[in-house]
């Protein structure tokens, strides 16, 4: 795994993978502590985090979108397969990787506070709160576009399809408000999920009958609980909203510490990094 970190890490800094990435996401929270804190003369500096968290949608498909996918496309991922390490390793090992020119950026934006608060009064703990979650929060999108990047040796793909993504969580709590909160629909929107799972399932074992069977088990028991209409009443914005990582990170920016967030970009980590090591682990074995 050692060797499978370091070799990510030159990768990314003999490219400009990781300069793009930093000045990315220096830019953005520069921008945000120019417009928040400097001319607007507010203390908040957690607020210069969430208003350009946007950036994310960009950024993250850019470092991620070859960490796997350019493996599978000159053929140099059935190296990895000979190396005698476990394919557990070699995602974490690039994970780690990707974790670790993260950190480089934020190590430097955590230094603004710091100077902020020799011209006025900044909440540290409220912002280095803030800034926690930022880091787990992006660790979390970062996981998603690992997997994303394992399922296709095209990178353009691989970053449209992560871009569109990121982008749809990043807005999703506005469209809910424009979805339909009927049982019928969510019932309907629930399927179309369901499905989707089947398909991703589909592709990672390659078992027709696997994915089928666990979407014919899902269908079967959302269909007996629509029978009682009144569970799937605004079930679809509800879980819009849930699912977004950008929306619990505002409770952050609010000075609320909520560690089911904290939990729950954990969760979406492990996830995706089970996904990325069955979709590695189904090609190492083809």
């Amino acid at each position: 795994m050692t060797a499978v970190l370091k070799h990510e890490l030159k990768s990314y800094f003999h490219s400009m993978t990781a300069y793009v990435f930093g000045a990315g996401l220096l830019l953005a929270v520069g921008l945000g502590a120019m417009l928040y804190n400097i001319e607007a003369a507010v203390s908040n500096f957690e607020f210069a985090l969430s208003y350009f968290s946007i950036i994310f949608s960009v950024i993250v498909p850019i470092l991620t979108m070859r960490v796997i996918a350019e493996e599978r496309k000159q053929k140099t991922d059935q190296l990895l397969y000979s190396l005698p390490i476990t394919t557990t390793q070699v995602i974490v090992g690039k994970y780690l990787a990707l974790l670790a020119v993260y950190m480089i950026p934020l190590c430097i934006v955590a230094l603004y506070p710091l100077i902020f608060s020799q011209f006025g009064d900044v909440y540290l703990l409220t912002s280095y709160g803030s800034m926690l979650a930022f880091f787990i929060m992006g660790a979390a999108l970062i996981a998603l576009g690992v997997f994303i990047s394992s399922l296709t040796d095209n990178q353009g793909f691989a970053a449209g399809i992560g871009i569109a993504v990121i982008l749809f969580n990043y807005f999703s709590v506005s469209l809910s408000e424009y979805v339909s909160a009927s049982a019928f629909g969510s019932a309907a929107a629930l399927c179309v999920m369901i499905l989707a799972l089947g398909a991703v399932i589909k592709h990672l074992t390659k078992n027709e009958n696997l994915a089928y069977g666990i979407c014919f088990v899902l269908i079967s028991a959302t269909a007996a609980c629509f029978m009682d209409g009144t569970k799937f009443e605004g079930l679809l914005p509800n879980v819009m909203t849930r699912l977004s990582l950008f929306d619990r990170f505002t409770g952050f920016v609010n000075g609320v510490f909520d560690m089911t967030s904290i939990v729950y970009y954990a969760s979406v980590i492990v996830f995706f990094l089970f996904l990325s090591i069955q979709s590695l682990g189904k090609r190492r074995y083809n």
